[in-house]
């Protein structure tokens, strides 16, 4: 058995309703949201990535959201950790 919590998995295109999906199970359940998007962990780069407005990220946590510069190398090892951690 794992020592992990259970996990829901939301994956779709760009703009198709994960976010709203994701913050509504938050307000029934004690979730945080974790992207696997690769144009949010970079910072700025608001345009064309659907990324969630600073109200909606207020609603329960978010993680690997505007974590790097686009300028900084990131690779999908250093992903991989940021993720598991």
């Amino acid at each position: 058995m794992s020592d992990h919590p259970a996990a829901i998995l939301l994956m779709g295109p760009t703009a198709s309703g994960k976010t709203g999906l994701a913050l509504a199970l938050a307000e029934r359940f004690p979730v945080e949201i974790i992207s696997v998007d690769s144009a949010l962990v970079y910072r700025d780069m608001d345009i064309g990535t659907a990324k969630p407005t600073a109200a909606e990220m207020a609603q329960c946590p978010h993680h690997l959201i505007d974590i790097i510069d686009p300028t900084d190398a990131y690779s999908a090892a250093q992903f991989h950790a940021d993720a598991n951690r």
